[in-house]
């Protein structure tokens, strides 16, 4: 990748093996349980197809007997049947994929083979150890012929030999196409970053990055990635997506140079469809998020806050979070 300095345009980040990932309905999902209103798929599909996106993340995979339909919309389970209404063939450059998380995926069943499906990618979210599990799934997904991602959760919190241990194991896993790093914190710092960037190399895997903005930096962190050799990039329409949300996809776009994106048709489907959204969900940075990340603590407690009549006291909440 070039890092020639460009006083008009900034760093020049032209690398045709960059690809953007959106995941605003899998992540941002998480706002609303998946339960968005009638059109909204199509609508962020349409304008995954306008503005050039590599791939677009419809939801996850999750095992109807540990999830109710009721207390979750259809993107929770993303079962093909509802792909299929919003997308038809999906006869266009878009790739499409879903998440598959480790013990939560009835995956035997939920997970048909390449061939009898639209979709391309299969993405599976892990903690450390669940690892074998999670691999299992990895396995099965390439065998019925897809791309596969393996997502490796909460690293911020894994002590460095069972880190090294892990990515061992997935170095000798060839159905693994590409690897993640996922800040799922938000907590890491750009040399954070970089330092795992430079351990998961060793694996041989292509590497993508999963960034939170718990701490404003999604959008930087997600920048270094791409410049230090990260290929998959992933995004959110507006940053929406658990807490803190995630790297916006409009910022991503307007930072790459690849004329294959095209910035527009996303501003509109921003103005039009996320900006109203965003008053009347809670995502994005705000003080508890940043409190969390600053501790590298799930931001569970941070939502739980924010959901309550209390949402807005910072301090009390700094010192639940800081005490001993």
């Amino acid at each position: 990748m070039s890092k020639k300095l460009d006083k008009s345009a900034g760093w020049i980040t032209f690398d045709p093996e960059l690809k953007i990932v959106d995941c605003t309905v899998r992540d941002g999902g998480l706002i609303n349980a998946h339960k968005f209103e009638d059109g909204f798929f199509k609508k962020i599909y349409d304008t995954c197809v306008a503005g050039g996106i590599d791939y677009m993340e419809v939801g996850y995979k999750a095992d109807r007997k540990l999830f109710t339909g009721d207390d979750n919309g259809p993107w929770k389970f993303s079962s093909e049947e509802d792909i299929r209404r919003e997308v038809g063939e999906n006869d266009t450059k878009l790739k499409l994929c879903a998440m598959a998380d480790a013990g939560r995926t009835d995956y035997h069943n939920d997970i048909l083979p390449r061939d009898e499906s639209v979709l391309d990618l299969i993405r599976v979210a892990t903690y450390i150890h669940q690892l074998p599990a999670a691999l299992e799934i990895v396995k099965d997904a390439k065998d019925k012929g897809y791309e596969v991602a393996l997502n490796l959760m909460a690293v911020s919190t894994v002590p460095d030999y069972e880190l090294d241990n892990g990515l061992d194991v997935v170095s000798h896993c060839s159905e693994v196409d590409f690897l993640y790093v996922v800040d799922s914190f938000g907590s890491l710092y750009y040399e954070q970053v970089d330092d795992l960037i430079t351990r998961y190399k060793g694996t041989g895997k292509t590497l993508g990055i999963h960034a939170h903005n718990n701490q404003q930096l999604a959008y930087a962190n997600t920048i270094h990635a791409a410049i230090n050799g990260v290929k998959l990039l992933d995004t959110t329409m507006m940053g929406m997506g658990r807490g803190a949300g995630n790297c916006a996809t409009e910022l991503m776009v307007g930072f790459l140079k690849n004329p294959k994106f095209d910035l527009r048709p996303i501003l509109k489907f921003v103005q039009e469809t996320m900006h109203p959204m965003s008053q009347k969900l809670d995502w994005g940075y705000s003080i508890p998020y940043m409190i969390t990340g600053h501790y590298n603590e799930h931001p569970r407690s941070a939502i739980a806050l924010r959901a309550s009549d209390r949402k807005d006291d910072y301090l009390g909440f700094f010192d639940e979070i800081a005490s001993p």
